[in-house]
């Protein structure tokens, strides 16, 4: 009864369908401004695509507003294959330059001459806060501009009518997250990625001979970079321009550098902004931190400047992913705008995509940066946005970001007061008594290491419920965190059913969800899922170039999460695939013919390779095997094919900056309403804690973290192929399948409504 269902909509919301929506007559054109950032050609495919799709024409502006204001050939029109096989590519193959003439009248005069000499009054602009200024200013002008051109006599009146208004879309393309209004931009997952690689390369020199390293990363008004970065790396220090240190804070610094060194710890990092500042505005540059150091301490240290690294590269598969809902979201609000509508922003909030107003965010992103001129620190902050005992333990397989959510718990509690105990082994080692205290240095480099360093097994607590009650007796545990998957979710079930004959189970227990299937009921995503879709991305990058230079090949990938879709899904997205096989949307042999027709039709006139994706118990009998020999067969000729079954390297390797950051801030969460219900339920000398929201899975819903009591997902459940009933990301699948070239039904009930911003001091 679950098959192909979608999440329930918000009240008010009626469904409408992509192909109720229509841009015959349409003129799009896109163009990339400013500096580049990885993925803005995943938001140009997906403008293109969608564009084409909905019967609208669009056009490339190629070499940003310069190419607006010079026309010519700078403005073409694209095809479906024009924008084949740039998904992987960093950077922007449209070209961007920073425009001078567009700053002028008479360059904005040109420019829309020859727009409307293509008839085009749709515009999607990718880049940053002054590039999209320069739009809605365009757009405010637009009115005039026309009426100038007629007086000119360079258009016609009857033109001048036909173009009369302007839409303008945009998204954000900026490595530094420094514009108001979304919670990530484009680029930016791909630049911690870059900075993330170096630190620990880093790390492993730094420790074999006792070394601070100083890294200066990109920022200079924002300092999102340096401090995510800090936090995914486990860094000692971090200076970012909206944070300047206060007076003393040299030699706070280096008491904390001497301390970690007192603890053990062979190596020390420094993260730097390369707009860091004091509080007196006076600049922190990274050389000036390497000779304080060495004067203050006398250690031997080095400088690492990135610079332009952090901009190149192949997007991550967040990038990818965010890019490809960005750009079809903005084709979806060019459709659907009005002469009166005003020019927007396409922003995530959470897991959502929204529509804010353009120049709301442009005037926010400048109140920080005045802000930060007039030196109130806290303002710019806020506008970017009793001792128990906590035992932490991770259950199931092994997930990317575990290390970094442990680390996260272990300190963030020892600052509340509480002691800390690790559970080796998850359950298992529970019942059989692996459990000791878990100090602050104990999880020291923990973040950036893959797997499960405490130990992790899929064994359930039921039939070790007694044992398992001795020993919260035997040390005093007041509240449990649990960092796993679906064995955590069932672990934290039984546990509560439990508490009725054992009172030991009457505290606060709460699971943060770690697997890479993300099959978990009650959160749209789970740590560890990041790692794996960037794994199978770049695998899938490496198989399609494999076949460069040869005949039409295509490829069938096995991805792993059980009966869940999710990776085979959103990877398939990713990695530009042309079908993705999973279990919630069943599939027969009628399908699989047609898109075996499908690809070679497309074959036959454009494409060199394809690519397939299949979940790995999408259907007992339509195996891998089975559907590579089915393409083979079938696409004698035209392709051969190839097969790769990805396994447990989807699970491998140091977790992504995504998953290092999502785990460390969910954890942080965790922690803070362990505090909360450890005083709420702390009575009489004891911790008693028996209601529903006692236990509860701590998830991303939509656009938000929330606590949500185990006992009430249970409906929202099937337990039987362990998923959710209702799966967000199936509304991605139409997408892909559009991106791919097939005409399909698109549910944009759930699209991007317009939204105000709200002020932070409100």
């Amino acid at each position: 009864s679950y098959h192909g269902m979608f999440p329930k909509l918000p009240l008010g919301y009626t469904k409408k369908f992509i192909e109720n929506l229509s841009g015959a007559g349409k003129c799009i054109g896109v163009l990339t401004s400013g500096g580049d950032a990885q993925g803005m050609n995943a938001a140009v495919r997906a403008v293109v695509r969608m564009g084409i799709y909905v019967g609208a024409k669009v056009y490339f502006i190629h070499e940003g507003y310069q190419g607006m204001v010079d026309g010519g050939d700078n403005i073409k029109e694209a095809s479906w294959e024009s924008v084949s096989s740039m998904l992987q590519v960093g950077g922007t193959v449209i070209g961007s330059a920073r425009c001078k003439d567009f700053r002028t009248h008479e360059g904005r005069l040109r420019a829309a001459l020859n727009l409307v000499q293509r008839g085009i009054t749709n515009l999607c602009v990718i880049g940053g806060d002054g590039s999209l200024t320069g739009a809605n200013l365009f757009r405010e002008e637009w009115s005039g501009l026309l009426d100038e051109l007629v007086q000119s006599g360079e258009i016609s009146e009857e033109a001048s009518q036909i173009h009369s208004a302007l839409h303008i879309v945009g998204m954000v393309g900026s490595i530094d997250n420094d514009f108001c209004g979304t919670d990530m931009t484009i680029g930016t997952d791909s630049a911690l990625h870059r900075i993330i690689e170096v630190v620990d390369a880093i790390m492993t020199t730094a420790q074999s001979h006792q070394r601070t390293f100083v890294l200066e990363v990109m920022g200079r008004h924002c300092g999102y970079l340096a401090l995510v970065s800090a936090l995914a790396c486990g860094a000692d220090w971090v200076l970012i321009p909206e944070m300047p240190p206060k007076d003393g804070w040299e030699e706070q610094m280096c008491y904390k550098l001497s301390e970690s060194r007192l603890r053990g710890s062979r190596l020390n990092i420094i993260i730097v902004a390369e707009g860091a500042t004091d509080r007196h505005g006076n600049p922190i540059s990274s050389n000036a931190v390497k000779e304080l150091v060495v004067r203050c301490l006398g250690f031997d240290t080095r400088v690492t400047i990135l610079g332009h690294v952090q901009r190149g590269g192949t997007p991550s598969a967040f990038d990818r992913i965010l890019a490809s809902r960005m750009g079809v979201e903005a084709v979806l609000a060019l459709l659907e705008a009005s002469p009166g509508t005003p020019a927007c922003v396409v922003s995530l909030c959470g897991n959502q995509a929204v529509r804010v107003p353009l120049m709301e965010c442009v005037q926010m992103t400048q109140e920080v940066q005045k802000a930060m001129d007039e030196k109130r620190f806290e303002e710019a902050v806020r506008l970017r946005g009793s001792s128990f005992n906590v035992a932490v333990l991770n259950v199931g397989a092994p997930a990317a970001g575990m290390n970094a959510a442990v680390r996260s718990a272990v300190r963030v509690g020892i600052t509340e007061g509480h002691t800390m105990f690790a559970v080796s082994d998850g359950f298992e080692g529970f019942y059989k008594g692996q459990i000791k205290e878990i100090k602050w240095g104990d999880v020291g480099g923990w973040t950036g290491q893959g797997g499960s360093l405490l130990g992790t097994k899929r064994t359930l607590p039921a039939k070790h419920i007694d044992k398992i009650a001795e020993q919260m007796r035997i040390h005093n545990i007041n509240a449990l965190l649990v960092i796993g998957g679906f064995e955590a979710y069932l672990g934290l079930m039984e546990l509560q059913a439990a508490r009725s004959k054992h009172a030991e189970l009457c505290v606060p227990m709460v699971m943060v969800p770690a697997t890479v299937s993300n099959n978990i009921p009650g959160s749209d995503l789970s740590i560890g899922a990041d790692t794996a879709l960037n794994a199978i991305t770049d695998t899938c990058d490496r198989i399609k170039q494999s076949a460069s230079g040869t005949k039409r090949r295509v490829f069938i990938i096995e991805t792993m999460g059980g009966y869940c879709g999710y990776l085979a899904t959103v990877g398939g997205l990713a990695a530009g695939a042309d079908a993705a096989y999973i279990y919630e949307e069943p599939f027969d042999i009628r399908e699989l013919q047609s898109n075996v027709e499908h690809l070679t039709e497309k074959m036959k006139t454009s494409i060199q390779r394809g690519l397939v994706l299949r979940n790995e118990n999408c259907s007992e009998n339509y195996t891998t095997d089975f559907i590579y020999q089915l393409y083979n067969e079938e696409g004698k000729g035209v392709f051969d094919c190839r097969k790769n079954v990805l396994g447990h390297m989807q699970q491998g390797g140091a977790p992504s900056p995504f998953d290092r950051n999502f785990g460390t801030k969910i954890a942080a969460k965790a922690m803070q309403w362990i505090s909360k219900k450890l005083k709420e339920f702390y009575r009489e000398g004891r911790v008693f804690a028996n209601t529903e929201d006692s236990a509860c899975l701590l998830g991303m819903r939509r656009r938000a973290l929330v606590f949500q009591p185990v006992i009430q997902l249970k409906d929202e459940t099937d337990f039987v192929h362990r998923i959710p009933k209702e799966q967000w990301w199936l509304r991605l699948r139409p997408l892909m399948k559009i991106l791919a070239k097939y005409k399909t039904s698109y549910d944009v009930s759930d699209s991007g409504q317009l939204e105000h911003i709200v002020h932070p001091s409100i």
